[in-house]
């Protein structure tokens, strides 16, 4: 059953009510690199609930549902339990709640490597189930056939190269990589791989300046980057990180806000009002008429 209803702001906790704007496509994505330049840089953030995407929509190019939602909502140690049905989920609540940015769902550990017919399902089912317009997938020149087949078939792709946190436990942790020759060399190499495949775009992760700055001027298409460097044609963060609600983040993030010392200061005045019984007061209860 579809989930791409839009949010009924009568009945709802959605407001202000939002004013539809003509969403972003995944060509006027692609066409914002235009001779291997970009000269406005793409914003994109990563949201998991409709509330969420209100708020962020207005800012960004791209809302990216990411499997980062494992650990950031479920506490998971890893991404590698996240499951397809948790993807649809949140993707359908972004969805719901954005109007202008192109969204774009993660593709979860073990949903897309075993055959190019296994991806084609998955994303099949993620894109009727959500509305989103795109899926990201993890790996370079090893998913390049499986990028061409789903793209030939419909479905737009993003790439993902550098550090690929699925690939966590052959990698031996969260690592920069292209510290050998060998890794940028493999970089660069799968960046023209997704390209040449048919991604519309790819996400550097983690990945050395110097070979993120390579890549970007080596590619017609957009490259995001994450931990990489600001000559990207774009840059993504996980949009908690950014806010300040975890203590232990990458060391690329930018805290722009501290939320959790908000969320935490606001909590325990309620705590305080509750226990002194100042809460609720008359404003905040029914009386009865005279």
């Amino acid at each position: 059953m579809s989930t791409t209803f839009q949010l009924d702001t009568a009945t709802s906790r959605a407001t202000p009510t939002p004013r539809p704007r003509k969403r972003l496509t995944v060509p006027a994505i692609r066409d914002h690199k235009k001779e291997g330049k970009t000269s406005d840089p793409l914003v994109m953030l990563t949201a998991y609930t409709a509330r969420q995407a209100q708020l962020l929509d207005e800012h960004c190019d791209m809302l990216l549902v990411g499997d980062s939602l494992g650990q950031v909502i479920y506490g998971l140690p890893t991404t590698l339990q996240v499951t397809v049905d948790m993807m649809i989920a949140h993707g359908a609540a972004v969805v719901r709640g954005s109007y202008h940015a192109l969204v774009i769902v993660d593709m979860p550990f073990g949903s897309y490597e075993g055959s190019k017919e296994q991806a084609f399902e998955t994303a099949r089912r993620i894109m009727a189930e959500t509305g989103c317009a795109a899926v990201k997938l993890e790996g370079g020149d090893s998913m390049a056939e499986t990028i061409a087949f789903l793209s030939s078939r419909g479905i737009p792709v993003m790439a993902h190269v550098g550090l690929t946190p699925q690939a966590v436990n052959v990698l031996g942790g969260y690592g920069a990589r292209g510290r050998s020759q060998r890794e940028h060399e493999k970089i660069l190499s799968d960046g023209k791989a997704v390209q040449d495949a048919g991604a519309f775009a790819v996400v550097a992760e983690g990945v050395l300046e110097p070979i993120a700055i390579s890549l970007t001027q080596s590619l017609d298409i957009p490259v995001i980057g994450i931990g990489a460097s600001a000559e990207c044609d774009g840059q993504v963060l996980v949009t908690e990180d950014m806010l300040g609600m975890f203590e232990r983040v990458p060391r690329f993030v930018k805290k722009y806000e501290n939320l959790a010392e908000v969320i935490s200061k606001a909590a325990g005045k309620y705590a305080e009002d509750v226990r002194a019984r100042s809460f609720p007061s008359s404003d905040q209860t029914y009386q009865p008429k005279d």
